[in-house]
């Protein structure tokens, strides 16, 4: 089990400091829909300092990127190709290289649910001379497009989102989808670690397969959120 944070996308440095005491992985904004050289450069050089796991976070070039779209496979690609380059020349200089992408907002989504950008991904990301671990939900459409291309696949929870009964996420449009506080963050940990599942909003229980659990960066008291994770769940998280 592991914390990962979506960082670089925006929030003060100190925020990122303190965010990367806590978690053991951070998928870093690389120019996209946030981020630029310079935090760039910082991210990786916090997470060699740390020893975290760092990942690109490509989004929509232009905006934020977390509304609901439907981008053509060329779109696709002509984002997330680049954006994950110019990361992984940044955690070279760093001297700590990058393992993982995670995608972006509505990208994130839009793949997940249609399996033939899932697949165009799994391809092109087969075909790349690295051995990336691809971070995403353990019931869309990447993670089987992922392993049938032979690629890693890491599948993620979300501890500051409500869920619905088929396990996708509330969108952020509508009351209640972001939950705050630590106390609701440990309770969701706790049920899950007894049950496999998360409560939906309508009260049913959701079974989630998942290795990592993530807070988001921009998020109400992320970093109060993730501390308090961090040391109630200290052994789970390799820090005893």
């Amino acid at each position: 089990m592991e914390l990962n944070c979506d960082v670089g996308e925006g929030e003060a440095a100190e925020v990122t400091e303190g965010l990367g005491r806590w978690v053991q992985r951070i998928n870093v904004a690389c120019g996209g829909h946030a981020g630029d050289d310079e935090t760039m450069a910082r991210c990786a050089g916090l997470a060699r300092r740390h020893g975290l796991r760092l990942g690109a976070h490509p989004g929509v070039p232009g905006a934020f990127g977390r509304e609901t779209m439907h981008p053509t496979t060329e779109e696709m690609l002509g984002w997330v190709a680049p954006q994950v380059e110019r990361l992984r020349r940044h955690a070279d200089a760093a001297g700590h290289g990058m393992g993982h992408v995670k995608l972006h907002g509505g990208l994130y989504h839009a793949v997940e649910r249609d399996a033939s950008l899932a697949r165009a991904l799994a391809r092109w990301a087969s075909d790349q001379p690295f051995a990336w671990e691809w971070v995403g939900l353990p019931n869309g459409c990447l993670r089987p497009a992922a392993l049938e291309h032979g690629l890693a696949f890491v599948a993620e929870g979300f501890l500051d989102r409500a869920y619905r009964p088929d396990g996708t996420l509330v969108p952020r449009g509508v009351p209640g989808a972001v939950r705050c506080g630590a106390g609701a963050a440990i309770e969701r940990l706790e049920r899950w670690r007894a049950t496999g599942c998360v409560e939906a909003v309508d009260g049913t229980w959701v079974p989630l397969d998942v290795a990592t659990w993530c807070v988001h960066g921009d998020s109400p008291g992320c970093i109060e959120v993730v501390e308090a994770m961090a040391r109630r769940f200290a052994p789970a998280l390799g820090k005893e």
